[in-house]
């Protein structure tokens, strides 16, 4: 076999020749580290913050989405809760009505009682008889013609014994003693 020979590549030009790193002393790490050991804190609040308004705006967005739908409901759902609302709302009125005149019936009722009793005691003034219905003396009549009687005197004792008077000074053992005069250390 001959030696002479050598075999070469077709596609020895295509292979693309390594183009060395231009960074290769690290010195941009360097500074990404730096940079990031003095704000990483912040960065990292800041995209927690920016994630959680995103949730939020998103949660927004799709509550006013479905908010639309609802309020533009067909006709026929509308005119029914119309008509409950209008329903509830008569019988409502109808319960206050009935007990107006329930209320009105009683006052009525009461006016005319005492109506009776105005007329009874009218009716026993004008035949000598007080309102409790007993007969009165001719004499009384001719003394007043109130028709109050008056109360009873009840036997209670009294809060305090008549010889009470606390304008006069004499409280007991709470008295006013002015101080030592002089120096009080003493000394």
């Amino acid at each position: 076999m001959d030696d002479d020979v050598v075999i070469e590549d077709v596609d020895d030009a295509n292979i693309p020749q390594r183009i060395p790193l231009k960074n290769q002393d690290l010195g941009q790490l360097g500074f990404t580290a730096e940079f990031l050991s003095l704000y990483g804190w912040y960065l990292l609040a800041a995209a927690f913050t920016l994630i959680l308004l995103i949730q939020q705006l998103k949660k927004r967005r799709s509550a006013q989405q479905e908010a639309v739908p609802h309020t533009l409901l067909d006709a026929s759902l509308v005119t029914k809760r119309q008509e409950a609302m209008e329903a509830a709302r008569q019988r409502m009125q109808e319960e206050l009505d009935a007990k107006a005149a329930i209320f009105k019936e009683k006052q009525r009722q009461l006016e005319e009682e005492k109506r009776r009793q105005k007329i009874e005691e009218w009716e026993s003034m004008t035949q000598g008889r007080s309102s409790k219905g007993h007969k009165l003396s001719e004499g009384s009549e001719e003394a007043g013609s109130s028709t109050t009687v008056p109360k009873p005197k009840t036997d209670r004792k009294p809060l305090r014994s008549n010889d009470y008077n606390p304008l006069m000074g004499q409280g007991g053992s709470c008295t006013f003693r002015p101080g030592r005069r002089g120096p009080s250390a003493g000394g």
